[in-house]
Order: structure tokens, then C-alpha cells, then sequence
């Protein structure tokens, strides 16, 4: 899944980013509440992991904004206000689940498994991701290509997920960047696209100049 994680400590942040990560998800790590109203409205994410109280504003009135443009994002809440007022505060903005710090890192993962399932939007661990005859397994971290492994770096691997996530849809730079390589420089991306055709021995990754990069179904002859 697409998280965005929203805590302004560096310590846990980095954490959270950490066990996410290890348990499969793509993470998008922000601190400010202003960057993350960015994100939840305009970018592909699955699910919020929100703490409130943030630097530049209340997680109750991002929630609240959220909520208001009818956005049906599952949020998991994490926060130190443990009194049962403050938890009736944040259920009734709109929070799916409310876990109080500190908790156990298991019971976040198990909680925001939930609550995305309850949202219609859970993701089957077991599933492949498919275009013609490449095939990439998420849960067990490998491609291959006519049944033949295709050894890709962990960069590589990102983008290709990604991109076989919104197949037939154009992600942008900034997308692709943010999920796959977001301490990289933008002229990186292509030297890691230019090696994801290198490797699969077929240009099916599109370029859309100015914009960014889309697979398309391939052809009958596949790949």
C-alpha cells in the first residue's frame, strides 16, 4: 500500500517509516501539516497514518479538511491525548481507528490492516502484479520475465511496482520519485528507467515527455 505518514518527531517518524517499509508498504514521510494536505488530496495514496498535534497546525482540523471534500482515505490516528474525549474528538472528525502512544508497533500494523480493509481498500499480500509475460510478486520481492527471474535493484523493483500498480495510468516524476527514490535527484530517475528496459529487453515503459512514465497493456505478440 500508499501510506502517508504524518508525525513531526524525527525519532518515531523514522520508525514508523522503518517498520512500514519492512512490512511491504511504500511510505511518504511528511512532518507539517500543510504538506501533508498536499499529498492526501492530490497524490495515489491507500491509507494516512496521522499524529495531531503538529507544528503548523491540529491533525483534528486536517482531518476535518479531509473529510469535508467526501474523501473516504482510511486514517489511522496516533496520538498522546489518551483522555476518552479527545478519542470521541477524533472518531467523530472522521479518524477510522484512534491508537494512543506509546503502543506496540505489531498493533499499528494490525490496525491500519483493518481499517484499510474495512475501507474496501485492502490489498491481497499474495498478489502479482502482471504485464504480459513480466510478473512481479510483491510479497516474495521477485520478477520474472517468460518464468525467468529478472534481478532488479530495490530502486528498480520500486518504480516497476509502481508503475505496474497504475498500469495504463501516467505517473508523474514527482510520483515515481516519492515513492521510489525520494533522497534521489531527478536525473536519476531515468538512468534507474533506463535499466528497468535494459533489463526486461523491451521498451514497455512509455515515456511521456514532460510528464512522466505509464505501461501500457502490451500488445498480443507481449513482451
Amino acid at each position: 500500500m500508499n501510506i502517508c505518514l504524518v508525525e513531526d518527531d524525527l525519532l518515531l517518524g523514522r520508525a514508523l517509516q522503518a517498520a512500514l517499509e519492512d512490512a511491504g508498504h511504500q511510505v511518504v514521510w511528511v512532518r507539517m501539516a500543510s504538506n501533508a494536505r498536499d499529498w492526501l488530496r492530490n497524490e495515489s495514496i491507500d491509507a494516512a497514518v496521522l499524529d495531531l498535534g503538529l507544528p503548523d497546525g491540529d491533525g483534528i482540523e486536517l482531518l476535518r479538511s479531509l473529510r469535508s471534500q467526501q474523501s473516504s482515505l482510511p486514517v489511522l490516528v496516533i496520538t498522546a491525548r489518551e483522555a476518552l474525549d479527545q478519542r470521541l474528538l477524533g472518531l467523530d472528525a472522521g479518524a477510522d481507528d484512534y491508537l494512543v502512544k506509546p503502543f506496540a508497533t505489531e498493533e499499528l500494523l494490525a490496525r491500519l490492516r483493518a481499517v484499510v480493509r474495512r475501507g474496501g481498500n485492502w490489498l491481497d499480500t499474495d498478489a502479482k502484479l502482471q504485464s504480459g509475460a513480466l510478473v512481479l510478486d510483491e510479497q516474495r520481492v521477485t520478477v520474472t520475465k517468460d518464468g525467468q527471474a529478472v534481478q532488479l535493484s530495490p530502486t528498480e523493483f520500486a518504480l516497476l511496482r509502481e508503475l505496474l500498480r497504475h498500469k495504463n495510468r501516467v505517473r508523474t516524476r514527482r510520483q515515481l520519485e516519492a515513492a521510489a527514490m525520494p533522497d534521489s535527484d531527478s536525473q536519476s530517475l531515468d538512468v534507474h528507467i533506463s535499466n528497468l528496459r535494459r533489463k526486461t529487453q523491451r521498451d514497455f515503459i512509455r515515456t511521456v515527455r514532460g510528464v512522466g512514465y505509464v505501461i501500457e497493456e502490451p500488445t498480443t505478440q507481449g513482451l
